[in-house]
């Protein structure tokens, strides 16, 4: 395994994320066991997980409990986990009353802390997350009530998630001008089909030294060998649109320069992400425990400079702001 710091943190991470969403979801409690006893066994040590995983079932919260049996069965489990968790989405609390939609106020914060501490049984996050952005809620709030669960212990470090470039950058300056750490993290959505963080969002969190964590890398599942066949099968009995034919005609090509490659879609594409400058880990969503061990291939295979070129060919940079639509 492979570490690196989280953005301009002291924090050692490794260079895969264990993403959690299928626990208690696609896949039950016993296997949901078993993926992270892989993980850790792998040198795998930041763990990913949101108070609302569940919600697929109506069952928010399912996959932090499971996550809190597993560091209920010792052996380190707890202590050699990186944790993170979310903050912001529904949980259909009855008692949160007219609180209960999306958002950041100080009252959810707190609360909802409580609430997945007690559900992972643990007494403090590593990193804690907006799970969105809140642009009813002012930074001075956030901050007031994310600078106090530092101050108490709760947590070590703050992250955004799905936050435009613009709004966490003035979260930044808010947190600079108190003396606080702020932003450790920002979580995107980033893959070879879906470049728009190109745009602001990468090189804004880079200038800041704020770590970004891609969600979806493998595109929900269509950068990878199934997922080709899948669209190919489509494609064959004449269901594709106009716009999923162009998709299906860049998979073609991603099919060849990873036969040339050596490997299988799903490694080609986390090889890319591990090894493009702007990211810090993507997140690996898993629903068996050997597909760990095909996840961390990625990091075996040498992706050269021209490797890179051919897959920007194939999957076209958008480019910074403003060169990339203005000179």
């Amino acid at each position: 395994m492979e570490y690196t710091h989280l953005g301009r943190s002291g924090l050692l991470v490794s260079k895969l994320c264990l993403g959690t969403m299928a626990f208690g979801n696609s896949c039950d409690e016993k296997e949901s066991h078993r993926i992270m006893d892989a993980a850790l066994d792998a040198g795998i040590n930041f763990f990913d997980t949101a108070d609302n995983y569940g919600k697929a079932t109506n069952n928010e919260g399912i996959t932090e409990t499971i996550i809190g049996r597993w560091f209920q069965q010792g052996g380190g489990r707890r202590e050699r986990v990186v944790l993170t968790t979310k903050v912001h989405e529904e949980m259909h609390n009855p008692y949160d009353g007219p609180n209960s939609p999306g958002g950041l106020s100080t009252f959810k914060v707190r609360r909802h802390l409580k609430e997945s501490m007690a559900r992972l049984q643990t007494d403090h996050i590593e990193l804690y997350f907006m799970h969105h952005i809140d642009r009813t809620t002012s930074w001075e709030e956030m901050w007031d009530v994310f600078e106090q669960l530092f101050r108490d212990g709760l947590i070590d470090y703050v992250g955004t998630s799905n936050h435009p470039a613009w709004y966490f950058t003035m979260g930044q300056e808010k947190a600079n001008q108190r003396h606080f750490f702020g932003i450790a993290a920002e979580q995107h959505l980033y893959n070879l089909l879906t470049r728009q963080a190109e745009l602001e969002v990468l090189p804004a969190a880079k200038k800041q030294g704020i770590a970004i964590m891609t969600w979806s890398p493998l595109a929900g599942g269509r950068l990878t060998k199934a997922g080709f066949e899948n669209m190919k099968a489509q494609d064959e009995a004449g269901k594709l649109n106009p716009a999923q034919k162009k998709v299906f005609e860049q998979l073609k090509q991603f099919e060849v320069f990873c036969k040339d490659l050596g490997v299988d879609q799903e490694v080609a594409g986390l090889a890319w992400q591990v090894r493009n400058p702007y990211v810090t880990c993507p997140l690996i969503g898993v629903s068996r425990a050997e597909q760990i061990e095909s996840s961390c291939k990625a990091l075996e295979v040498k992706m050269t400079p021209e490797a890179m070129r051919q897959l920007d060919a194939i999957f076209p940079r958008v480019g910074e702001a403003p060169e990339s639509y203005a000179w």
